[in-house]
């Protein structure tokens, strides 16, 4: 079962190509992270998968093999676009009763619940609400529909760190509770790293990571040792990034999962998704996709 599936999927606006030949398989049932710097083409992967933009090549799937934009694919399909857009002079209560009119399908009294619970006044215009609030209002909308699948385009951006947790909860508990899948656009790696199972990372608009979480970081570790011997273990090793001081110097490898031994007189370090994540952002030119035919060499950079 596929969340998301692409091949060959590029747009281009004018002569200048926002995404290209990226092919994915981002697995039902998961919270996927997409990670990138800006202008990496995370919101027009997001725009595709949706449907709001039509591919310039390839192709894009949702929801085991429905074309995106289709109607079927849209009745499965929540989105909550950057910024959590909404009309700041409506009150709550006219926001959910125009969404309700919008929408084939939409569960009005969960929504009116969940916001009573959340303490989000009905009665309060949109513009009104604080930046967390508003949050939470543009997500109930998109659970309110009970969807297949929920796709978030740096919906924590302008939240304060309780906002974002609790935004996380919200989305945590609709993945595990109600088995929805989520596609979840963000810089915020602390927060990701907390609810991501799956993760995709591009940029220069192309696909740069993608996998099962446990399974990158199972097959990356940070190898600490003598500076004056990091050049001697970049040669026989996959180095995705370097970083060497005068004495003792770090590299993060890729592994075959743990079966590579050590060198001698150098520590082994386990690695968290943020850890991981930076180093290959700080590294565009590195890769780990499926297949070992995708995964390339990296000379080590160097910082003093």
């Amino acid at each position: 079962m596929s969340g998301v599936e692409a091949s060959g999927l590029g747009k281009r606006y004018g002569r200048t190509w926002a995404l290209r030949e990226c092919s994915l398989a981002i697995p039902a049932g998961v919270v996927a992270a997409l990670v990138g710097p800006n202008g990496a083409g995370k919101t027009t992967l997001l725009n595709l998968a949706v449907g709001l933009v039509s591919p310039s090549a390839g192709k894009v799937t949702v929801l085991d093999g429905l074309s995106a934009g289709s109607p079927t694919a849209l009745d499965g399909i929540a989105f909550v676009a950057q910024d959590t857009p909404l009309y700041k002079n409506l009150s709550a209560a006219d926001t959910l009763h125009l969404t309700r009119n919008l929408n084939r399908r939409f569960d009005q009294q969960y929504a009116r619940s969940r916001l009573d619970e959340l303490g989000i006044p009905l009665k309060r215009r949109v513009g009104k609400l604080s930046g967390g609030q508003k949050a939470q209002l543009a997500l109930t909308l998109a659970l309110a529909r009970h969807p297949r699948l929920l796709i978030l385009d740096e919906p924590m951006a302008m939240l304060d760190p309780l906002a974002r947790h609790d935004f996380m909860a919200t989305v945590l508990t609709a993945a595990v509770d109600d088995g929805v899948s989520v596609l979840l656009s963000s810089h915020v790696l602390a927060e990701l790293a907390r609810v991501a199972e799956y993760l995709l990372l591009i940029s220069h608009g192309r696909v740069q990571v993608a996998g099962e979480v446990d399974d990158l970081l199972a097959h990356h570790r940070v190898l600490t040792g003598p500076a004056v011997q990091a050049d001697r273990c970049a040669e026989r090793l996959t180095v995705v990034h370097a970083r060497r001081g005068e004495a003792q110097a770090h590299l993060l490898v890729r592994t075959n999962g743990g079966a590579d031994p050590v060198p001698d007189g150098w520590e082994s370090h386990s690695i968290g998704l943020e850890e991981l994540a930076l180093a290959y952002l700080r590294e565009p030119g590195a890769s780990a996709l499926p297949g070992p035919e995708r995964v390339q060499h990296v000379e080590p950079s160097v910082s003093r």
